[in-house]
């Protein structure tokens, strides 16, 4: 186990990814998801760090790691996806994967791996893909490096450093979707090495230095893997000089699907390759990255026979010398018979007339991420001979068109067209109003400029797509529209419905929509998806239990984008919470409710605290209290006022009674008479007195316990 030094464990704390596990010196990595893929990637890890043994998915592309040992994998009997691409990788232990019995994906490639062990894979019988590509091997060894692996369907393998491939080499591989071998540099093939594998879905070849010096293994190698089944990629061929044919006659006639990638062309080269391709029944042929060497002077390839040919793709063309390059009109070979033509983003600022009128049997058309302008546009289609007549789909989206007028001309030429992309133009208003095809179904004119809308657009539309413009609202009436896609724009409501009867999908993501409800969902009669996250909501009571009902699914509509993409922006407290987790209080929602039914319980407590305070004369006693208390405060007003002017106390009264009315006639006819006879010539002050008037006290004693006997 390789320690790491003191540099790493550093680095690792810093970032609060790794630590370093106290027992073996071997960092440890947690960055787990709730799915159990745990991505390592990009951490500077030198050695294997310890992952949960639970984990499905463990990324260690782009560290430093540079050796698997014995033990470093023990254990992650249920790891189904294990990817050390750009490591450091020199050596791994024979049996480092054996305890790998789930693996179903391994990439070693991008490393330092100088030979190749047949016992790594040995364990892994259901590995579904392996990619070995840019390792500097010369060869894949002795014995077959794949022979256990029954289950592979994806094999990637070569490099720069890849010499040679043997006959055996691919022993025990059956059939594959996809194959890549890259040996740009390889000196021996034997024939019939891939052979055997059958089917085989794609192919995609990286063979630059045998195509230019030795076009026979190349042509060999091609034949093993050619078949109308296989989809067939060549890269980074550079062909600088005419080439010969005759080896690749044969297997470019099993060829239906040819894609070249990062191709360099002479004219001469070009002319071979017409030539090879002259006849055969190519269904489709695809160049990504042209380079052009030379003028363009491919007169030998005007006869040319493509007429099998369905579909020509062509996209980011290089000419090194554009001042010399020959009119296109040399290419015409490439428009005759093509359903599907695609030229892109090949700097092409006119397409004439004269090649329009030679697609007769163009369906499909894109001209996309070129420089045709609104004036070369309208040389496009001719006014005297009918051309394009079979479009049905024009795609001139990327290029500086400013004038819907002048779209609206050309598409009205175009009388079977039914799809128009003009997205990404330069479109900042609309005329008001233009005339359309009625055939034209799909309208695209997103991540222009628009800031306004007019009748301008055609009534005939189904699918209308206006994102990522500037639109603030969209009040048209269209009848047919069955799509509507207003994202990225800056909408405060959502349009009205009724102007779009048939509507089923509206999409309007990223606005400034700040609420929307029921009544604006049900004028939508057909409505069944929409995607309205990534808005500022604001998340009242109302909109919070619509929006909650609407994306469980109790509605009618369809929420397409999931609960994730809404979010409250307001109340500030709210803001950034998905609306799924909002819990707004009862006062928040309903506080006129709230108000009522408190003051209606307030209300009923104070009557019944009303009725019991009455029945237990609570009134009568406060009364009485507060008779008391107001005549004892005279009465200590009067005494310091005589205490101040200092003349002698005067008798007020004796004593303060208080009883109730059942009691009148005792205290009136006994009490009363008793205590003004007993008190007639003497001043009492409570309680000093009391010594020198036991009779009072002991008759009024008498008296109350007299009563309470005749009551009893």
């Amino acid at each position: 186990v390789l320690l790491l030094s003191n540099t790493s464990k550093r680095r690792m704390s810093s970032n609060h990814l790794s630590t370093v596990n106290s027992d073996d010196g071997r960092p440890s990595c947690s960055r787990c998801d709730l799915h159990l893929c745990c991505n390592c990637s990009y951490n500077g890890f030198t050695s294997i760090p310890v992952v949960t043994d639970q984990a499905l998915v463990l990324n260690l592309s782009f560290n430093n790691i540079s050796m698997v040992t014995q033990d470093d994998l023990t254990g992650h009997v249920r790891l189904r996806v294990l990817d050390l691409h750009g490591n450091r990788l020199a050596a791994i232990h024979p049996t480092a994967f054996d305890s790998l019995w789930s693996l179903e994906e391994l990439d070693l490639s991008d490393n330092l791996l100088t030979v190749l062990n047949h016992r790594w894979f040995s364990k892994l019988e259901i590995l579904l893909q392996l990619n070995l590509l840019n390792n500097p091997y010369s060869t894949l060894g002795s014995p077959p490096l794949f022979l256990g692996l029954v289950r592979l369907r994806r094999l990637m393998f070569g490099g720069p450093d890849l010499k040679e491939l043997r006959k055996e080499d691919l022993s025990g591989v059956t059939n594959l979707d996809e194959l890549t071998v890259h040996g740009s540099n390889l000196a021996r093939y034997d024939s019939g090495t891939f052979g055997n594998i059958w089917p085989l879905g794609s192919v995609t070849l990286s063979l630059r230095g045998p195509f230019s010096t030795q076009p026979m293994m190349a042509a060999a190698l091609l034949d093993d893997v050619c078949n109308p089944e296989t989809q067939i990629t060549l890269l980074d061929i550079h062909w600088k000089y005419s080439f010969p044919i005759q080896p690749f006659k044969e297997s470019i006639r099993r060829i239906r699907n040819l894609s070249l990638h990062n191709l360099l062309m002479s004219d001469e080269a070009t002319v071979s390759l017409m030539a090879l391709i002259d006849g055969v029944p190519l269904r489709s042929l695809s160049i990504v990255g042209l380079t052009l060497t030379g003028e363009g002077r491919w007169i030998h390839a005007n006869w040319t026979d493509l007429r099998s040919m369905d579909e020509f793709f062509v996209s980011d063309v290089t000419i090194l010398d554009v001042l010399k390059f020959a009119m296109t009109v040399q290419i015409k070979f490439l428009l005759q018979h093509q359903k599907k033509l695609s030229i892109i983003n090949s700097k092409m600022f006119l397409l004439s007339c004269y090649l329009t009128k030679l697609m007769v049997n163009t369906q499909y058309l894109d001209v996309s991420d070129n420089l045709l302008t609104d004036l070369t546009l309208s040389y496009m289609v001719c006014d005297d001979v009918e051309t394009l007549q079979k479009l049905r789909v024009l795609n001139i989206s990327g290029n500086p068109l400013k004038s819907l007028s002048a779209l609206s001309h050309l598409a009205m030429k175009l009388t079977r067209l039914t799809h128009l992309e003009v997205s990404r133009t330069g479109y900042s208003s609309m005329p008001p109003s233009c005339s359309w095809p009625s055939t034209l179904r799909y309208l695209n004119i997103s991540r222009a400029k628009l800031t306004t809308t007019t009748p301008c657009l055609p009534k005939s539309l189904q699918v209308l797509d206006l994102s990522y413009n500037e639109l603030k609202e969209f009040v048209l009436v269209l009848p047919f529209l069955r799509e509507l896609h207003l994202s990225g724009n800056k909408f405060l409501r959502l349009p009205p419905g009724g102007s779009y009867p048939n509507l089923q999908t509206l999409t309007i993501q990223s606005n400034t929509l700040n609420i929307f409800g029921l009544s604006d969902l049900q004028s939508y009669r057909r409505l069944e998806n929409l995607e309205a996250g990534y808005n500022k909501f604001v998340c009242s009571c109302e909109f919070v239990t619509f929006l909650r009902s609407q994306l469980v699914g109790s509605g009618d509509i369809k929420i397409k984008d999931g609960k994730h993409s809404y979010v409250c922006d307001s109340p500030l407290y709210l803001q950034g919470v998905a609306v799924g987790q909002v819990n707004l209080s009862i006062i928040q929602c309903q506080p006129v409710l709230f108000v009522s039914v408190s003051c209606g319980v307030a209300l009923f407590l104070g009557m019944l605290l009303s009725v019991l305070l009455w029945r237990c004369h609570a009134f009568w006693y406060l009364k009485m209290t507060w008779a008391w208390l107001k005549a004892k405060r005279e009465s200590q007003q009067r005494r310091r006022q005589r205490n101040m002017e200092g003349s002698e106390p005067l008798l007020s009264y004796d004593a303060f009674v208080s009883y109730s009315e059942r009691d009148a006639s005792w205290v009136e006819n006994f009490l009363v008479p008793e205590m003004e006879e007993q008190s007639s010539t003497t001043y009492l002050e409570w309680p000093q007195e009391e010594d020198r008037r036991p009779e009072f006290w002991r008759s009024l004693r008498n008296a109350l316990k007299r009563d309470d006997e005749q009551e009893n």
